[in-house]
């Protein structure tokens, strides 16, 4: 079976990789000038950084699968256990155990987040009625009439804007918080669900061992190494090449076998195939599914993304006054500074600091959903605002050696309320089309490891597909 694989960045790269494995016969296209997407390894002042995700769920095991299957078991990290904490109410404080996604399960945990009448107001959640979820609801609107606005603002706000870049009071807990929307069906309480939630993963729900792990030397060399696999497989791997449109080609025979493929290419060439995995962001997907799925390429026009920038620091240890400790820290938007996070590299990550001993490397994040105006500031504005912003929060006054902003425009997509009901009107349009599946950031889940799942998921629809169509033949 040939496969056409569009899209390289690690969706693509993980769907031509179980494509290869089920004895298909791949070409991946990318229309870049790399493969890899939002995993993006780069350097700074003479050592290795992730300018693009650098961190990936360990609890899902799909990443760390496909890490280990393309050579990199020696290199998986988790963090070092230095404590990330919340920049709030002008004091950086420790960040609270027990949560879930921020919801607490005990007002006493985040009483050094919130204050007095915030604790208050949780408190209140136990004696409330029955606040009904439905077939889906914002995280932000729920937790709020639960817990009160200031749960919201100063803890669900800050850790969903680190995954999504959206606002709480837009996104579905049911797509972004799947666990805690179930158990919020389940227990007429919020602190209850979350207590739940917990009691369920100590009794062993949930996997021992790191909730994160990280790559020696950047998460940004996955792409490379799955790249390197798929070639030694035998596939061909194209950067450089964009897809202009894509077609049914007609039956040759009275006896239909699976439809064909034709994808035409920016170049003026032209490439047949037995099957298709889309593996872009929605609007390229919508483009190319215009002719043949109109309706899914409509729903695929509406998902919205988010803009963000990092700003990636080097220093020289001996220039700082005092090391930041811990692993860095969560800037809720209430607080109304110019960066959402900060992520002390040297301190997160042992494979940092060993590159260089006198360097101390650290990087901000800025934007949200709504904010795209950020990013249009020129790259030694976005410098200054994340040195005001550090300063003023760890004391960090020197100045770097190095710097580099990395602007990722429309970098995650939007999993707004009904995001689930969308996806699943997509895949039932393209359903009327063997041969084809899509996969990506925009369907089940932004992380490394829920991509790869979507794009293993993809890979196996189409060589079923193929095992039907050889069957047929």
């Amino acid at each position: 079976m040939r496969v056409l694989v569009i899209g390289g960045g690690i969706s693509g790269l993980a769907a031509a990789h179980r494509l290869l494995a089920g004895g298909a016969s791949v070409t991946l296209l990318e229309a870049s000038e790399r493969f890899g997407g939002k995993l993006l390894p780069g350097e700074l002042a003479g050592a290795a950084v992730d300018l693009g995700a650098e961190s990936m769920l360990a609890r899902r095991p799909e990443a760390v699968e496909l890490a280990r299957a393309v050579g990199l078991s020696g290199a998986l990290e988790p963090p070092t256990t230095a404590r990330a904490a919340i920049w709030t109410r002008d004091a950086l404080r420790p960040m609270p155990t027990g949560h879930v996604m921020g919801v607490p399960g005990d007002p006493e945990a985040v009483a050094d987040v919130v204050s007095p009448e915030g604790l208050a107001r949780i408190a209140e959640d136990a004696t409330l009625p029955r606040t009904p979820v439905g077939e889906d609801v914002a995280i932000g609107a729920y937790v709020a009439a639960r817990l009160g606005p200031e749960v919201v603002d100063r803890l669900v706000e800050p850790l969903l804007g680190g995954v999504y870049a959206g606002d709480a009071h837009r996104i579905s807990m049911r797509a972004a918080v799947p666990q805690l929307y179930e158990a919020a069906r389940a227990e007429p309480s919020l602190l209850a669900a979350v207590r739940r939630l917990r009691e369920r993963g100590a009794q062993g729900g949930a996997p021992a061992g790191p909730v994160f792990t990280g790559i020696a030397g950047g998460v940004g060399r996955l792409p490379g190494a799955v790249a390197e696999a798929c070639r030694a497989a035998g596939a061909v791997l194209r950067t450089g090449t964009a897809v202009r449109a894509l077609h049914r080609t007609p039956a040759a025979a009275p006896v239909e076998p699976a439809p064909r493929w034709r994808a035409e290419l920016e170049d003026g060439g032209t490439l047949t195939a037995d099957g298709v995995v889309l593996a872009v962001p929605a609007p390229a997907a919508a483009r190319l599914l215009a002719a043949e799925a109109p309706a899914a390429a409509a729903e695929l026009d509406t998902v919205e993304y988010a803009s963000m920038a990092l700003i990636t620091l080097a220093f020289r240890r001996a220039d700082l006054a005092t090391v930041p400790g811990g692993s860095g820290f969560l800037v809720p938007p209430s607080e109304g500074r110019a960066i959402k996070a900060a992520t002390f590299s040297a301190n997160k990550w042992a494979w940092t600091a060993a590159q260089n001993p006198e360097l101390f490397l650290l990087r901000t994040s800025v934007g949200r959903y709504g904010e795209e105006e950020r990013l249009d500031h020129d790259d030694a504005d976005l410098v200054a605002a994340s040195r005001a912003d550090l300063s003023d929060a760890a004391g960090l006054t020197a100045r770097p050696v190095a710097s580099v902003v990395t602007r990722w425009r429309g970098g995650l997509p939007q999993y707004p309320v009904g995001h689930l009901e969308r996806v699943a009107r997509i895949r039932r349009d393209l359903a009327a089309l063997p041969g084809l599946a899509v996969c990506g950031a925009a369907y089940d889940g932004v992380g490394i490891p829920a991509c790869i799942a979507g794009a293993r998921r993809a890979a196996e629809e189409t060589l079923l597909t193929g095992a039907a169509a050889g069957a047929r033949e």
